[in-house]
């Protein structure tokens, strides 16, 4: 574009920049803008020379910031010029100065059309250039078919189809009802045959946007992706202009892998060996260099591998893989590059199988906290708070509290917090973590929210072995000349409830606690001086009769603040005073503090509920996804007197979280989420109305009683009731499981099922046009071995899960997909739990838009073994037209299985220590399937049971071990033998051995229901000579279904 030419133009830039303010600049340009208006006023006179002359001038003025409000007719008539050169002006000028909604674009759709469709392809590629910058609603309703035919053209150049391409993307983010998936769905698969590399990326760009919202449409894309990905690793046909610094067309590889990342797992054995190839040459030909344009297009290409490889569920030594090198990545230098090895590390994290791996690396990354640059400091945070357990917890908590002393002001109340939460979920014991909690609030006392030392008091009250203990440790803390307020707060709970139970001890009278005590409260605020005062009537009253040096000082308190400025000091020392006089009577209303009900963590939901980006994101989830807090907490309250209540684990996983950075819809559940009754009071006001199942409650206190709770601050945290924790999901009775499990009604006449659906699919309501497209029965086996697939689709919706399993919990995603135009409204989403499990279900929103995806988590918990699985109520409403299902969810018991590898030793004295029934059950199975050895083995291998190979000297025997976790047995070693004989594949002998009779039974049967097929309503044989299932405690379908067997 040359402008030497126009000497105006040259001598009004000059002028501009010659300007000494901008006084100046904006003179000079009121007077070129005042000529322009005069000559345009006097069109006929000029000449096409002068008026690209004055448009140029016009975008030069709109470019140094000034409103350009004419000049616009002008400016899209040169659209319509005959030569190059003005046609030229106009598409730029226009394309500059006019939105997608200036009512002058619509006198130029003609022109530009005509352009698009004539045979100039330098008028063309102007048009295309302009309608991909500035095209919106209208243009796509003119234009997109002929830009759909140019980029389809066989006979058009690579150039002007890029365009095209480019141009097309514009006007279907605009409009996507111009792209029919139906017949564009074929047309993509030409495309990517494409052999101009740029063509092709700008049609992989065009596909990105595609299948972002369908999917499912351009399944048959995946194959040519690969292929293109293949033949871009092998530099294949790569010219050199697409090579950059060696690396062939990155920009082109990365869009391919991000275009992946939208189909679900690839289930073709070619296609995905073909693609774990490629991936695995990216992998392993990535490394660090020091030309650094080179570093940054390499590492763009293989961070979405590493996504693509984390999305795709790859085989665990492929996921070492991308451990190690992303390992060799935080070790270098180079800060940029050890940042995004941090990062990625982090993502990982959500990944099973590689927290392993990753503990390989912890040194190098504790050494990253003290990094001189902050965002480094933040990813080694993240990372060491998502891959902490059990086996690390000791290490990364004593290197964060020692790193807290010197780190950033910025940073120290995050690394409080994760210090705090990683102390709660993985305490080896309960002394250990007040320890970790007492050292956090002496060294970062500023930086620790109210919430980490209301947690702290909570354990201490609900467990009465750590009391003592808790209270020596505070008075220790109080003896030091520096003590933060919030170890002043922490101290006086702990003291005025427990000090009665050091008084035995040197220098630990009630009168030299409160001296301790009283020495830090002149110089707390009111609010802890209101706690103080509460602790001091807590010693007069353990140490009655009181001693009358104690009560002169505590009453002398009282008397000093009944005159105080504040309404809460001044209240509480009036009501003290006199309660103080009224001796051991007094000790029934200010009796000990009641054990606190069973609740989430409040420091969980906070971790959760801070802004971060998608690797802090992702730290964030795995700590919500992790097993429960190895702290334990009674979870109802003992009236006084009351013999101890025994300890039972707590459960720390969340409850009603939402969908973990994901991008879909998931509102904030209402008090009673589908239907289930809440854990605990959400707040200080009444208590809920306990559920029907729950023990009952303590009796309610008299009104004098109330003055028991007396540290305010606790308030709120704890509601007020003291009754027991709020069941989960209410069960449904056994009776209507198995009215589940019928067939369907012959009312609804639906379609016939395929054999076996009836065990996944309970019941369907709804119009006889609504089926599912699939088997039902496949889908459910399928993810009973599978971690992520579909559960259930029917044109209107498909209901999508992805699962991860740890120990005895389970966290489930349901995914909801809306694949109708139209919105699905009235939605519902209910579990129905068996006995055996505890499940909580986050809320599904009423309303799920049309073609949209929302997520809802489902949290899992297994009590104890059983093959009852729970059932998924969902309905719905499209188009006035109401829908129900009722489906099986795949929380069988090899969920809860992890295989298990036993040396011979250890096998045979394990199985001999286990002499018969009930704990050691034996039955011989016919009707197996037929299968061979190496198939039953890989069979067991997919049930997570680990088999053990050269054990048995009979080689046509298979011996195996798993351990089953449940949160009531916890970690329970399960051996099987099975016998086979080579003569008749269609009969074995089971022998299982487990220290529990439930498991032994629950798990002989679920491997005999895999070796054999069960007809749907079968006539029920004999009973095996094993425990009966009433015997076992079984009901409900397992009941029905041991039974069957």
């Amino acid at each position: 574009m040359a402008l030497s030419g126009m000497r105006g133009l040259s001598v009004f830039i000059s002028d501009v920049r010659n300007c000494q303010n901008k006084e100046q600049e904006r003179l000079r340009v009121d007077k070129e803008l005042a000529n322009i208006r005069t000559r345009f006023k006097n069109e006929r006179g000029l000449t096409p020379y002068e008026k690209k002359k004055y448009v140029w001038k016009m975008l030069y003025i709109y470019m140094l910031g000034y409103d350009v409000d004419f000049g616009h007719m002008e400016t899209v008539a040169l659209i319509s010029a005959p030569k190059y050169a003005e046609k030229q002006v106009g598409y730029i000028v226009t394309s500059c100065l006019l939105n997608e909604n200036h009512d002058f674009l619509r006198l130029v759709i003609n022109t530009v059309r005509n352009d698009i469709i004539g045979r100039n392809e330098t008028f063309q590629c102007l048009a295309l250039t302009m309608v991909g910058n500035v095209g919106g609603k209208e243009f796509s309703e003119s234009l997109a078919p002929d830009v759909q035919k140019l980029l389809i053209s066989s006979t058009c150049r690579p150039l002007v189809r890029k365009k095209a391409a480019l141009c097309l993307l514009r006007l279907y983010r605009k409009n996507p009802d111009v792209v029919n998936v139906d017949g564009w769905s074929e047309r993509m698969v030409q495309l990517l045959d494409e052999k101009d590399i740029g063509v092709l990326t700008a049609v992989m760009s065009l596909l990105v946007s595609l299948v972002a919202n369908n999917p499912e449409g351009y399944w048959n894309c995946v194959p040519k992706c690969v292929r293109t990905l293949e033949r871009l690793t092998r530099s294949q046909d790569i010219p050199q202009e697409y090579t950059y610094y060696g690396i062939p067309s990155p920009w082109l590889q990365v869009k391919t892998m991000r275009v992946l990342q939208y189909f679900p797992a690839i289930e073709d054995p070619t296609i995905r060996r073909s693609l774990f190839e490629v991936l695995h040459r990216i992998l392993m030909g990535t490394d660090v260099v020091k030309n650094v344009n080179k570093n940054n297009a390499s590492h763009a290409v293989l961070f979405e591998a590493l996504a693509l490889v984390m999305h795709l569920d790859a085989e665990k030594e492929m996921m070492s893989q991308c451990v190690a090198l992303l390992g060799r990545f935080i070790a270098v230098r180079e800060p940029n590059i050890r940042y995004l090895g941090l990062e990625n590390m982090t993502r990982m994290l959500l990944v099973t199988d590689v927290q392993d791996s990753i503990k390989r690396h912890q040194a190098q990354i504790i050494s990253s906290l003290k990094d001189p640059d902050i965002s480094i400091r933040r990813r080694s945070l993240d990372l060491l708070y998502g891959m902490c357990d059990v086996s690390n917890a000791k290490d990364i908590v004593e290197e964060l509290l020692q790193y807290l002393t010197t780190a950033d002001f910025g940073i120290r109340e995050e690394l409080a917090l994760k210090a705090a939460i990683l102390a709660e979920k993985f305490a080896p014991d309960l002394s250990w973590y007040v320890d970790v909690i007492l050292q956090l609030i002496e060294k970062a006392g500023d930086f620790v929210s109210d919430d980490i030392w209301y947690r702290v008091v909570q354990f201490v009250t609900n467990n009465e072995d750590l009391q003592a203990y808790s209270a020596a440790k505070a008075r220790e803390y109080l003896d030091k000349p520096a003590v933060h307020e919030t170890m002043v707060k922490v101290a006086g709970y702990l003291l005025g409830e427990y000090s009665h139970l050091l008084a035995r001890r040197s220098g630990c009278s009630p009168k030299e606690i409160f001296i301790i005590v009283h020495d830090k409260f002149p110089t707390v605020t009111t609010s802890t001086k209101a706690l103080l005062l509460s602790a001091y009537v807590k010693l007069l009253m353990h140490s009655q009769p009181p001693e009358p040096e104690l009560q002169e000082l505590v009453l002398g308190v009282f008397k000093k603040y009944e005159s105080y400025v504040d309404a809460e000091v001044q209240q509480r020392a009036v009501e003290y005073f006199a309660l103080s006089r009224k001796g051991a009577s007094m000790m029934d209303i200010l009796a000990e503090m009641p054990k606190f009900p069973e609740r989430q963590s409040a420091l969980l939901k906070k971790a959760e509920d801070t802004e971060g980006d998608s690797a802090e994101l992702s730290a964030t989830k795995l700590r919500l996804q992790q097993q429960v807090s190895t702290a334990l907490v009674v979870s109802d309250a003992k009236p006084n007197g009351a013999s101890a209540v025994p300890l039972t684990r707590l459960s720390s996983a969340p409850r009603n979280i939402d969908q973990m950075g994901l991008p879909e819809v998931a509102p904030q559940p209402p008090p009673y989420a589908n239907g289930a009754v809440p854990r605990a009071a959400p707040a200080t006001g009444a208590a809920p109305p306990a559920p029907p199942a729950a023990p009952a409650p303590a009796p309610a206190p008299s009104p004098a009683d109330l003055l028991g709770d007396l540290m305010a601050p606790l308030a709120i945290e704890a509601p007020p009731g003291v009754g027991p924790a709020a069941a989960p999901v209410a069960s449904t009775p056994a009776s209507a499981i198995l009215a589940l499990e019928a067939p369907p009604s012959a009312g609804l006449a639906p379609a016939p099922p395929a054999a076996g659906d009836s065990l996944a699919l309970a019941l369907m309501d709804g119009p006889p046009q609504v089926q599912p497209i699939g088997s039902i029965a496949d889908w459910f086996r399928s993810l009973s071995i599978k971690e992520s697939g579909v559960l259930y689709e029917d044109p209107l919706i498909q209901i999508g899960i992805k699962t991860d399993w740890r120990g005895p919990h389970g966290r489930m995603f349901l995914f909801f997909g809306n694949k109708n135009a139209a919105p699905l409204t009235s939605v519902k989403a209910v579990v129905a739990a068996p006995s055996n499990l505890r499940v909580q279900l986050t809320t599904v929103p009423e309303i799920i838009p049309p073609r949209a995806q929302v997520q809802s988590p489902l949290d899992v918990v297994c009590i104890h073994a059983s093959r009852e699985v729970p059932v998924l109520d969902f309905s719905y409403t499209s188009v006035n037209v109401p829908v129900s299902l009722k489906l099986r969810l795949p929380v069988v018991m090899n969920k809860f299985l992890q295989a298990t590898p036993v040396s011979a030793p250890d096998f045979v004295a394990k199985w001999r220590a286990l002499a018969g029934p009930p704990t050691k059950l034996q039955e011989v199975v016919r009707g197996v399937k037929p299968l061979p050895l190496p198939e039953m083995a890989d069979l067991f291998t997919s049930l997570h049971v680990g088999v053990a190979p050269g054990l048995d000297p009979n080689p046509n025997n298979i011996v195996a071990a798993a351990t089953f976790y449940s949160e009531t047995g916890g970690a329970t070693l399960c051996l099987i033998r099975v016998e086979t004989d080579p003569a008749d594949r269609t009969q074995v002998r089971i022998t299982v051995a487990t220290p529990d009779p439930t498991t032994s039974f629950e798990f002989k049967e679920f491997i005999k229901e895999q070796l054999i097929e069960i007809p749907y309503a079968a006539a029920p044989p004999p009973p095996p000579p094993a425990p009966s299932p009433a015997s076992m405690g079984l009901t409900g379908p397992a009941a029905v279904l041991a039974g069957l067997i």
